[in-house]
């Protein structure tokens, strides 16, 4: 893992059932394969977050999916990953089941464009 990783992070996927262990290691790898620089925190006493220059994204285990907020609404889906929260004020998400595939390759380029936002002032500066 990263030189960024953050215990309390590992300790949150370490206590999910597997199959969402490995859904959560692969969007954390994916997240760092997009910027290295992205810096683990925990927030809100035990939920993982990624940030750089602003929140990115941040994982939330439920009972029977995964969710990753990406916290930018204002960046394009053209491959159609967000599936939940579209009119949302702040952020939107990807609800990843059991099974489901992660297309990799949108993803990361989703989580560039956040971070790129983020380098520039933020979505909220930058859609003023």
């Amino acid at each position: 893992m990263a030189a960024t990783a953050h215990p309390g992070v590992d300790s949150y996927i370490d206590g999910l059932p597997a199959w969402q262990q490995e859904i959560c290691r692969s969007l954390r790898a994916i997240i760092h394969e997009a910027e290295p620089a992205i810096e683990e925190t925990i927030k809100r006493t035990v939920q993982p977050y990624f940030v750089l220059d602003g929140n990115v994204c941040a994982l939330l285990a439920t009972k029977d999916h995964i969710n990753l907020f990406v916290y930018d609404p204002t960046i394009p889906d053209p491959d159609g990953i967000i599936n939940q929260g579209h009119d949302n004020a702040t952020a939107r998400a990807i609800q990843i089941y059991e099974g489901d595939p992660i297309n990799r390759p949108a993803l990361i380029t989703y989580l560039r464009a956040i971070v790129s936002n983020n380098r520039a002032g933020g979505w909220r500066k930058l859609s003023r």
